[in-house]
């Protein structure tokens, strides 16, 4: 039993393996984005310097998506994500907790956050603790709301952060990876490279070896992560970077990380510093 299940598991990783490296490649689309015909955001880059060897270019998932996708996102009427930006203002505004304060009660408005989300995640100066955008929510939440923590996928974390993102829109993301990041940094690109599950496969083997392949009806991009949280087509609503970790991890058919765990946070630093340049998208409309 043991020598069948071994067979079938080395069958499924060769028919993976095979099947990317058959696949047909459809370069990025000659394609610029363009907010309400105003705002233009950069979707390719040179390279950061510790890609190079590896990357020449780097590219926003965006330029992997179908043109009706993309259009979604050149007009914000039409981009569904603007429901769950719309619905952070309102959360941002309310009072809850012991404390009876709101977001708005200590950072006024919205715009306070602008530059933030271009450089999650971020080691805190005073607790040495790598923070995403969802532990500074959930840290003004408990200790100056007295208010619950939110799960970190939950509706309600994930409609702040959309508001939150859409502060940073057009800035170019700017992560620190040195001094104290430097140790998260690299234990987030050794899970990068890192073969997982049955499959053994790596985040590096679909989004740095083989991006711009066709599979089945995918396109495979770099896996930036400049466009999170974003509106996915698929799941018909809001997905944040972690959730789309969990995802991939799980089709490897590994067991994954939880979101939220050190492990995710390292890894979102490292796949985050991969897309140093490109611009803050907040917020993304992929498929």
């Amino acid at each position: 039993m043991r020598h069948r299940g071994l067979t079938i598991t080395l069958a499924a990783a060769a028919a993976i393996s095979g099947m990317v490296a058959g696949a047909a490649l459809a370069e990025p689309a000659d394609d610029t984005l363009i907010i309400e015909g105003e705002l233009e955001l950069v979707t390719s880059a040179p390279a950061p310097e510790h890609l190079k060897g590896a990357l020449e270019t780097i590219y926003s998932g965006w330029l992997f998506r179908e043109g009706e996708t993309r259009a979604l996102q050149k007009d914000d009427f039409d981009n569904p994500a603007m429901v769950f930006v719309d619905r952070g203002l309102d959360r941002w505004n309310a009072v809850e907790g012991a404390a009876e304060k709101s977001c708005a009660s200590c950072h006024e408005g919205p715009e306070s956050m602008t530059g933030l989300r271009a450089v999650l995640p971020r080691v805190d100066d005073e607790t040495g603790k790598l923070m995403l955008m969802e532990d500074y929510i959930n840290e003004c939440r408990t200790e100056r709301m007295g208010a619950e923590a939110w799960k970190v996928t939950s509706d309600p974390m994930k409609d702040v952060m959309a508001l939150i993102a859409m502060q940073s829109r057009g800035l170019p993301v700017n992560v620190a990876i040195d001094g104290p990041a430097a140790p998260f940094w690299e234990q987030g690109k050794e899970i990068y490279y890192t073969r997982y599950g049955q499959l053994e496969m790596s985040c590096a083997n679909c989004h740095e070896q083989n991006f711009g392949h066709m599979i089945r009806a995918d396109h495979l991009s770099q896996g930036q992560v400049n466009g999170f949280p974003l509106y996915r087509l698929k799941d018909a609503g809001m997905v944040t970077a972690q959730q789309r970790f969990k995802g991939c991890v799980r089709d490897t058919r590994a067991e994954t990380f939880s979101p939220g765990s050190d492990a995710f946070k390292a890894l979102e630093l490292y796949v985050a510093s991969r897309g140093n340049g490109l611009s803050v998208e907040g917020v993304a409309v992929r498929h």
